[in-house]
């Protein structure tokens, strides 16, 4: 049963928030895995992850949408596990814009604080405060017909502005919007935090969102946290095969070897790593993860490199990718713009050691 009582927050200091030992069950099956995070107030974090991992649910579970199992749930050092969504110091952006038709910009930017009985000045400052940060102005008065995507999207956000909230929940706010909008959009949202320096809370299923937005990454897989980090930190040092998949486009490269004394036998060619050297067995299977940037194209008899069958090639501009095989595995090489190569060709690769991630036969992180 939610608690009644009501609870006053302010935006004046940004809310951190506590998960300790959260879990979601519906009947015997359970959906969220007693998961523990802290967020710190004023930061930007995304809930990332494939469709079905569990975000979603997790995003409704902090704003009370949906009941928590097992657990508690902290915002600002108050346990808000049975309290009324009303009273936790939160407003969500949905998918779906959910604006009334029949009202003005403002109208519906203003009406959660006229149905809380708010006065009229209050409302008006509100909006106000709220349009000239979303750049609504010139809109105030048309109705959501007379918008774009976009613009709709930003009287969402604006609705959510108004409240004063601790902490903004984002769920996948962008998904229905086409790639040029939602680049802009992204660009707002963290011009909007960086203006606001509230905790935001973002979810999405776009990785480079993920990459783009996020001050922290928490990379969710079948109910469980896989990993939390920077972008960088995730991009450069996934702790599992499943992180280093998921982060990054195009992904990184997954390819088969087998631990031959101080070397690493990849379709008979000998890599070494000499940082993996004292943790390896001899003839041990172990699947060696690399970066489409970090191969490169092999200068002529250089024993280091692997052969690599082009099946297709990608001109991007600034840099070309090439697809193909190293074995029987599918491989993605970032060159250079002018190393074009022809489909049915085999050219000579070779990767940047220092760069290479080892995953064991569980697919955890050898380090």
């Amino acid at each position: 049963m939610m608690n009644k009582t009501k609870q006053l927050y302010t935006a004046e200091k940004a809310a951190g928030l506590s998960l300790q030992g959260i879990s979601k069950s519906y009947g015997a099956v359970e959906i969220i895995h007693e998961m523990d995070l802290e967020i710190k107030g004023g930061e930007f974090v995304v809930f990332v992850g494939p469709s079905g991992c569990g975000k979603s649910t997790l995003l409704r579970m902090i704003a009370g949408l949906e009941e928590i199992t097992e657990g508690n749930l902290l915002i600002a050092g108050v346990d808000v596990t049975e309290t009324d969504p009303s009273d936790r110091g939160i407003a969500m952006v949905f998918q779906t814009y959910a604006l009334y038709p029949h009202m003005s910009v403002a109208q519906n930017m203003g009406f959660g604080l006229k149905v809380a009985g708010r006065p009229i000045t209050e409302i008006e400052q509100k909006v106000h405060h709220a349009a000239d940060i979303l750049q609504l102005n010139d809109y105030l008065d048309r109705r959501p017909s007379h918008l774009s995507g976009g613009q709709r999207q930003r009287v969402a956000i604006g609705r959510a502005i108004v409240r004063d909230p601790q902490v903004f929940l984002f769920d996948e706010p962008l998904s229905n919007l086409d790639a040029e909008l939602r680049v802009g959009m992204r660009i707002e949202i963290a011009r909007l935090h960086q203006e606001l320096g509230n905790t935001m809370i973002y979810v999405t299923h776009d990785q480079t969102e993920a990459m783009t937005l996020a001050d922290k990454i928490v990379v969710l897989h079948d109910g469980q946290i896989e990993q939390v980090g920077s972008p960088a930190t995730l991009y450069d040092d996934p702790d599992n095969m499943f992180v280093g998949g998921f982060i990054g486009s195009p992904k990184m490269n997954f390819l088969p070897g087998i631990v031959r004394g101080n070397n690493i036998d990849v379709s008979g060619t000998m890599l070494a790593c000499p940082q993996f050297q004292s943790k390896l067995e001899e003839g041990s299977h172990v699947t060696l993860g690399i970066r489409p940037e970090h191969w490169q194209i092999a200068a002529e008899g250089d024993e280091d490199s692997v052969p690599f069958k082009v099946n297709f090639s990608e001109f991007l501009g600034g840099a070309s990718y090439l697809y193909g095989t190293i074995g029987d595995t599918a491989c993605t090489v970032n060159v250079a713009r002018e190393s074009i190569a022809r489909r049915g060709s085999v050219i000579r690769v070779k990767a940047d050691c220092a760069h290479i991630c080892l995953f064991d036969q569980y697919e955890q992180r050898i380090r």
